[in-house]
Parts: structure tokens; sequence; C-alpha cells
């Protein structure tokens, strides 16, 4: 029984404790203890602790041990580029402040003194976006598991980006005639193998808007005729050795035909891999038996730019390169949308709608009939 005579009295009443263990929401065994004078007392003071407890969500609970359950969770749900990059944000921009604090005490005031703290720190404001999403994610699970109400964060609001950029002074690209100077400064440092790879790296860049853990887990037996499969990823910021995983998202599973140029220079980049006693169709085709490294990436993109007396621009960036040239000559937004393996045409639109100058230039000439 949870009610226990004890000796003692006040008031003329028998003193009562009262002692209830049960299990909480995160599997942890717990104990209310309370003490009331006269028995009828201690009975409706034990129904109302068992109403408390069994309505009660457990803000007990420190943001740490939430952390711990949260990424445990997520897991087996996202992959493992992206899990490592909000655990990242968790544990950096998090964790060093709350930690600690038990899910009741994220008051207010205390989570907006943080987002203060981020805001004034010199993280781009996609950074700072991206580390409050993940909070919130966080502190939504533990709302969903009925460890909080609500989410405390919600009243807060994400950052804004108060600079106003237009989305041409966001992007970074190369034109079709700078992407020729800087391929023809990394043709001519073409002295070994490797170095081919370099050129063959960046030259499927441009002809194809792969992503660079794509590019990189490019085997031999991913390229029929002129399709290239895209069928892998590869990162290399987790800890440990390289690690392979699906595409970034179902979409990103995709075929992509390659234009002749392309074509070609697989075809004698293929030749010289042959050379090497261990080739096989495994290879990758831009490393050999391993992919090429993501700091000698950006060495080589640097080096090339600076003899081409071009600026300097992101690997990624070529992406941007890519897409520039076929939205130009007007290729359909739902194709490069395809091409590039973005999971919504609006994600591609909204960043690449401007690239259109031809269709305004059209839509002008037809509104000046109606002058």
């Amino acid at each position: 029984m949870p009610i226990y005579k004890m000796s003692g009295s006040k008031d003329g009443k028998q003193k009562y404790r009262i002692r209830i263990n049960y299990m909480d929401l995160t599997g942890k065994y717990k104990q209310v203890d309370r003490v009331a004078y006269g028995k009828a007392e201690a009975q409706l003071l034990e129904t109302r602790l068992l109403a408390e407890i069994k309505e009660a969500p457990p803000q007990s609970m420190s943001v740490r041990e939430l952390y711990n359950e949260y990424m445990a969770a997520k897991k087996s749900e996202v992959r493992a580029t992206t899990y490592d990059k909000n655990r990242r944000n968790l544990e950096l921009y998090i964790l060093p402040d709350f930690g600690d604090k038990r899910l009741d005490k994220l008051t207010l005031p205390a989570l907006q003194k943080w987002k203060n703290k981020i805001g004034a720190s010199d993280l781009k404001i996609q950074t700072k976006q991206n580390i409050y999403k993940e909070f919130r994610t966080m502190l939504n699970y533990a709302v969903r598991m009925q460890y909080l109400p609500r989410s405390p964060l919600s009243s807060i609001g994400n950052f804004k980006d108060v600079n106003f950029q237009s989305q041409d002074e966001k992007l970074h690209y190369y034109t079709p005639e700078q992407f020729k100077v800087f391929i023809a400064a990394a043709a001519n440092h073409v002295d070994t193998l490797t170095d081919c790879g370099y050129y063959v790296f960046f030259s499927i860049a441009f002809y194809t808007g792969m992503r660079k853990g794509e590019i990189n887990a490019l085997r031999w037996s991913d390229i029929e005729e002129n399709i290239i499969h895209v069928r892998r990823s590869v990162t290399q910021k987790l800890k440990g050795e390289d690690v392979e995983t699906p595409p970034k998202n179902k979409s990103s599973i995709r075929d992509l035909q390659m234009p002749d140029p392309l074509i070609k220079i697989l075809k004698e980049h293929k030749e010289h891999q042959r050379t090497d006693p261990s080739f096989s169709e495994d290879y990758k085709v831009c490393g050999g038996a391993r992919c090429l490294r993501d700091t000698s990436l950006a060495k080589k993109n640097e080096e090339y730019a600076k003899e081409a007396g071009l600026p300097v621009i992101r690997i990624h960036d070529f992406r941007h390169t890519h897409v520039s040239l076929l939205a130009n000559e007007g290729i359909n937004i739902q194709e490069i949308a395809r091409r590039l393996g973005h999971s919504k045409i609006e994600m591609t639109w909204n960043t690449y709608s401007h690239l259109y100058p031809r269709e305004e230039e059209r839509a002008v000439k037809i509104l000046n009939k109606f002058v």
C-alpha cells in the first residue's frame, strides 16, 4: 500500500506517509514521498498525486538526456551525413548553454538570451537558421513524447535574414567562358593519373551538376555508354573511414545522359586508369581505389582559379555553374530539378528562377503588344 501509518500526530490526527513508486515516460523509475495528517487527508493526497503523475510530463528530464534519446531515435531515420551535421549543431551550440538544464527551466528569457548570443556571432545566417531548426526539432520531439506540453522555442522564432541580398548576389558561379579558362588551367597540370582525376572531377561537375559526394562515389560500373547512373554518395566528414551512403534523397537516384565532350574525357581517362594493374570496374572514376580527398580538391580548385585569373568559387558552386548554362538556354526548370536530384521543384525554382532572362524578355515583348 502507498499509505503508511507513522508515529506522531498533529491536531489529534494520525501521521501518514504517502509513497508512490512509478515509471515515467522515459522508462525511469521514480518515487514520490509525502506526509499528511489524518487518514481521509492521506487518501485525498494519494488520489491527487496519482492524477498528477499520470498527467504531468517528466519535465525534470535534462536537455542532455533528451539529446541522447533524440539522437538515438534519429540515427535510423536520416543519412549518416545529416545525422553528423545535426549532432554537431546540437553539441556545439545547444548543449554548452542548456545541457544541464531541466526541460521545465527552458524559459523564454533564457532562450532569448541564447538566441541573442548566437545572433551576435560571426556564423552565417544559414548556419544560425539551421542551428535553430535542429533545436526546435529536438524540442518538438519532446512534445511528441509528452515530455513537454509545448515547445517554448516556438515563441522565440527563427533568425531572420535582414541583409535582403538578391538571389543573384547569393549565388556564385562561372560563365561558360570562365569555365573554359578554368578547365584549361586544370588541363595544364595533368602530369600524373591523380592529376587527371582532378581534371575529370571538375569536368563531371560542370557537365552534370552532380554533388561532390556523388562524383567522389562514382564508379566505372555506374557508367553505361552515355549514361551516368547516380546511385551513391561518399562523405569524408565523419569520424573514421569514408562512409558510402545512398544519395541525398530518393529524387537524387537518377540517370544523367552525358554530352559528347564528357564522354570523350571519360573514355580517355579510363584508358589511363587501365594502366593500373589493380584496375577494376569498381574503381572510383576520379580517384581509383580510393576517392579524391576533399582537402586536395579544395586546394586544386583554388590553384586552378588563381592561375586562370578567376575568383575562387566553392566546389558546390559548380552545380550553380551547370544550372546557369542550362537556364540561359531556356531548359525547362523541371529538367534542371531532375538533373540536380532535387526532391521538390519549388527548391529549384526558388534558387534559380532569376537565371531565366530570356523568358523575361519574351514576357516584355508580349506585353509591349498591348501598348
